[in-house]
């Protein structure tokens, strides 16, 4: 059992800075070895959804960067396992591990994808501000565009770690990250956006390539 407890700050070029902070409780010693990873979203709140494209994004982000960690996808996994993982039946805790492997097709399921780590991922990207104005017309000259706009989002995620083998979470991670878009207008606008969620995605998935990969 070992505990650990990283904060970093990233400034970035493009107006995006991003926070992470790790508490990993029992990380594999060599990475996951012959095991699989799943990474699912959390869908259960009545005022958002964690996008489905944010989880592939981390999982694309995860296999590129260790090719021996086989990353089940969400569709599949949900799909291989309903209704088990459908947002109003998914488990909430990990006390609930327990009575979910004792249902014999999504034990049968999980040993079939030798799946022992799924990963659960909580939280969104939403736009915080606004401000500026921008006039398009048409005239003799042609057509175009005046002004200046700007506009602000921030993304928030929580990355969960449960072990199927322990019936435990073993790890969380919390990324955040918030950035400026702009967008000139001297007859062609030309935007300037921030990637925050794409920053954020990064961040998550550096923090699991640590927990998951035996090359870091």
């Amino acid at each position: 059992m070992r505990s650990a407890l990283l904060t970093l700050a990233l400034p970035l070029t493009g107006c995006v800075t991003a926070t992470v902070d790790e508490m990993v409780f029992n990380a594999p010693v060599d990475g996951i070895g012959d095991a699989s990873v799943v990474i699912l979203g959390r869908r259960h709140a009545s005022d958002y959804e964690t996008e489905p494209d944010f989880i592939e994004c981390v999982g694309d982000h995860i296999a590129a960067r260790d090719k021996a960690i086989t990353v089940v996808s969400e569709l599949d996994f949900i799909n291989a396992l309903y209704p088990w993982f459908e947002p109003r039946t998914a488990p909430l805790y990990p006390e609930d591990l327990e009575k979910l492997m004792q249902q014999a097709p999504v034990a049968q399921r999980l040993a079939e994808m030798r799946t022992q780590y799924m990963i659960w991922i909580d939280g969104s990207t939403i736009r915080t501000d606004s401000a500026g104005s921008m006039t398009c017309g048409i005239g003799p000259g042609g057509a175009g565009c005046f002004g200046f706009g700007t506009w602000g989002n921030d993304s928030d995620y929580e990355a969960t770690i449960w072990d199927f083998t322990n019936r435990a979470e073993v790890g969380r991670i919390n990324a955040t990250a918030s950035g400026q878009s702009y967008m000139p207008a001297v007859v062609v606008p030309i935007p300037i956006i921030a990637p925050v969620q794409g920053t954020a995605c990064d961040s998550v998935g550096d923090q699991l390539l640590k927990f998951l990969s035996s090359e870091h």
